[in-house]
């Protein structure tokens, strides 16, 4: 051996050894020890010699992408002897479904491995670690990474929040005009019905917030909130329906029983309040929440019973005393009804008495 990355480290008549400095690919190959007896004593052993990967780079990226666009990321390594592995992480999840590809170097006798991630651009996927990972067994556990930070441009997102479930008349309400985009929304717009505010005094709009003062019904309507940026424009609607203040003062009917009912009723006065002495505040637990008004159904359907069982009752009692009523007459009073007068009706009565034999009674 010639060379001067060779040195003799320990020379005896039991040991020869040597040692080789900077060892590259060409050190590779079979050794031999010769021992100069008679006859000639030898021993060899082979060489490996490992490539080292080059530090990945990750191709193909150009900034920014656009949302929906098609990506195609490749990653590459030259240099490993064997041939090295290659995986892909996004934001430290393994991705599967990638590409790889190695090509042989016939001088070198090392590999140059690609591997190639395919995959739609997502407003998800803007800010991801996008990394390379490059294993080999000449690298000890300690494997070779290139990172990339995916920017994604995208159009904005749009949604109105509200500070109150259920305005009423005399109220306010602040509704504010969350947009979510890249690059960042443009101040938002906002419109009602498809025009402009109608009452900017009571109307305000501070960047994303729009308030409104002093509700009435004429805040009826759509309110749409607009956002838009380079990419593109997005909107959302709001629908406001202002209440009536008296809606939480409407009487309210709670009917206990079949039998019984017990009316509630709240009555706002200015100058005084005049309570019944008979009246109850009686809550059912079993009635809905909420719930206002009296049950004019369950109200007019026991009115209806008691006009239908008096009208009965009055037809019984009529049948009832016509069955009783009707005149008698008996054999005096025959004759009595032929006569002109009131003494012709007397003799013909007397003299039919006289000549009858007995007195007989009809029923008509």
């Amino acid at each position: 051996l010639r060379d001067n990355r060779i040195e003799l480290v320990r020379a005896s008549w039991h040991e020869l050894s040597i040692s080789v400095s900077d060892v590259s690919l060409s050190d590779e190959g079979q050794y031999t020890c010769s021992l100069f007896t008679m006859p000639v004593k030898t021993s060899k052993a082979f060489l490996t010699v490992l490539g080292v990967p080059e530090k990945p780079q990750i191709i193909g990226f150009t900034s920014p992408v656009m949302e929906g666009e098609r990506m195609q990321l490749t990653c590459k390594t030259s240099g490993s002897k064997p041939a090295a592995d290659i995986r892909w992480f996004k934001n430290d999840k393994e991705v599967k479904d990638a590409k790889f590809s190695k090509e042989e170097d016939a001088i070198r006798k090392t590999f140059t491995v690609s591997s190639t991630m395919d995959f739609l651009a997502d407003r998800s996927d803007d800010g991801a670690v996008v990394s390379c990972r490059v294993d080999h067994e000449s690298l000890n556990s300690t494997p070779q990474i290139a990172m990339q930070v995916l920017e994604i441009h995208y159009t904005p997102l749009v949604k109105i929040i509200s500070s109150n479930s259920w305005p009423e008349e005399g109220q306010s309400i602040i509704l504010t005009c969350e947009s979510k985009g890249k690059p960042v929304p443009e101040p938002v717009l906002w419109t009602k019905d498809g025009g402009e505010l109608p009452d900017p005094e009571r109307m305000v709009v501070n960047g994303r917030v729009l308030s409104i003062s002093f509700l009435n019904k004429t805040d009826n309507g759509t309110y749409r909130c607009e956002a838009k940026n380079p990419i593109g424009r997005n909107s959302t609607e709001y629908v406001l329906i202002v209440h009536d203040v008296f809606n939480t003062l409407l009487p309210t009917t709670v009917i206990p029983s079949l039998t019984t009912a017990t009316v509630t009723t709240n009555v706002a006065l200015t100058a005084s309040t005049t309570t019944s002495a008979t009246a109850t505040n009686i809550r059912d637990p079993n009635a809905l929440a909420g719930q206002t008004g009296p049950d004019h159904a369950l109200i007019g359907g026991i009115v209806a019973v008691v006009v239908f069982v008096t009208l009965c009752s009055i037809i019984l009692l009529g049948r009832y005393l016509a069955r009783h009523k009707g005149t008698y007459l008996t054999n005096e009073a025959k004759g009595a009804e032929d006569a002109p007068d009131a003494d012709t009706a007397i003799i013909n009565a007397e003299g039919s008495q006289v000549n009858a034999e007995e007195k007989k009674e009809y029923f008509i």
